[in-house]
């Protein structure tokens, strides 16, 4: 097996960027886990809901970043116009994200209960302009009523997949960070203008291991062995409709890591930290997974890349090679914005991992 890998310009099709000085700790940390362009979500407090707050952002980014190519999106709410979409695209936003509401980080403004068909003369102009629609997959927990909960919300999401793409076939859409076979095999006997991210820690972690540590909880859920081999399956196939989408999702420890006494909108914050470290990282979970390295290329750059029609540029390249000892960092330090010592605790911190950047 070769030491070293080359890698045309890497690609995180979903990542968590945030803001004030926690944004300004993990922004740098894209392009130091290798990746050269990011779709960047819109998230925030408040959220990106017109397009003059996602370009401002954008540029905020950049300067922290300047040689990462940021793709900015719009979060999807019930207040965006066909007219916002036009606008979206011609200031350079490739994407609207939809959130299911109230499920994930900041998502109290996403889709309830009244699902998707309100949006439709916004996804007929995404679909005129040639703008990407990512959709979170699940939908609201609803555990007294139809008993839809995080094991079985994303596979109770797939009929609105398919929906939105029989009313707009060629409408560009990205299911991102799916976590079941029923997804897997949903986005494969759709049509190629929908595909899928997947994350390297869904492709390392069970729900038992997603169960077992603050650190390992996420938004989807990590689910059921089988569904872990169906994800390394469709990556191994190389087939193009599935690509990475790190989901990287910085928290300070004190929302990952609750104290006792402490009120969240969960038992602790969804999300698990990737960026400093994803492409070696990625390259490490694809050999304890039995993904050959030579999927790796394609699952990191080329078929995102080629959805998102931004072929890699020569020159960002990424060289990884095999190495003996390496470490992950246990935790990233910084203030808070109120001046408070503060951590990011990184996915797998103190693991040997047998690869990183050379060039």
């Amino acid at each position: 097996m070769s030491d070293t890998i080359t890698l045309a310009a890497p690609f995180d099709a979903h990542v968590h960027l945030r803001q004030g000085n926690l944004m300004r700790l993990v922004t740098p940390h894209v392009h130091q886990g290798g990746i050269r362009m990011a779709f960047v979500m819109p998230n925030l407090v408040p959220p990106l809901t017109l397009p003059e707050h996602t370009i401002a952002y954008a540029k905020e980014l950049q300067a922290l970043a300047p040689s990462l190519h940021i793709l900015p999106s719009l979060y999807l709410t019930a207040n965006l116009t066909p007219s916002h979409i036009r606008e979206a695209k011609q200031g350079g936003i490739v994407g609207v994200k939809s959130y299911p509401r109230g499920v994930t980080t900041n998502s109290e403004g996403g889709v309830g209960m009244e699902g998707y068909a309100v949006y439709d003369a916004v996804f007929a102009e995404m679909e005129r302009v040639d703008m990407v629609l990512n959709l979170h997959g699940e939908v609201p927990s609803d555990i007294d009523g139809d008993g839809t909960c995080v094991l079985n919300a994303e596979e109770r999401f797939l009929p609105h997949l398919r929906e939105i793409n029989r009313k707009f076939p060629k409408l560009r859409i990205v299911l991102e960070h799916c976590t079941t076979a029923a997804a897997v095999e949903a986005v494969k006997s759709l049509p190629p203008n929908v595909v899928a991210t997947i994350t390297p820690h869904h492709l390392h972690l069970t729900i038992d291991g997603a169960c077992s540590t603050p650190l390992g909880f996420c938004k989807p859920l990590a689910k059921f062995p089988s569904d872990r081999a169906a994800l390394r399956a469709a990556v191994a196939s190389g087939s193009p409709k599935f690509f990475l989408g790190s989901d990287s999702a910085p928290h300070p420890s004190r929302s990952k890591l609750p104290a006792l006494g402490v009120t969240l909108p969960s038992p602790c914050a969804a999300g698990i930290y990737t960026g400093a470290n994803l492409v070696p990282l990625t390259a490490e979970i694809f050999e304890r997974s039995g993904i050959p390295v030579d999927r790796l290329e394609g699952f990191v750059s080329t078929h995102g890349r080629q959805f998102y029609g931004f072929p890699a540029r020569d020159g960002d390249e990424v060289v990884l090679r095999r190495v003996e000892g390496r470490t992950v960092d246990k935790a990233y330090g910084y203030k808070t914005d109120k001046g408070e010592d503060e951590w990011v605790i990184p996915f797998l911190a103190g693991e040997e991992i047998r690869w990183e950047i050379a060039a």
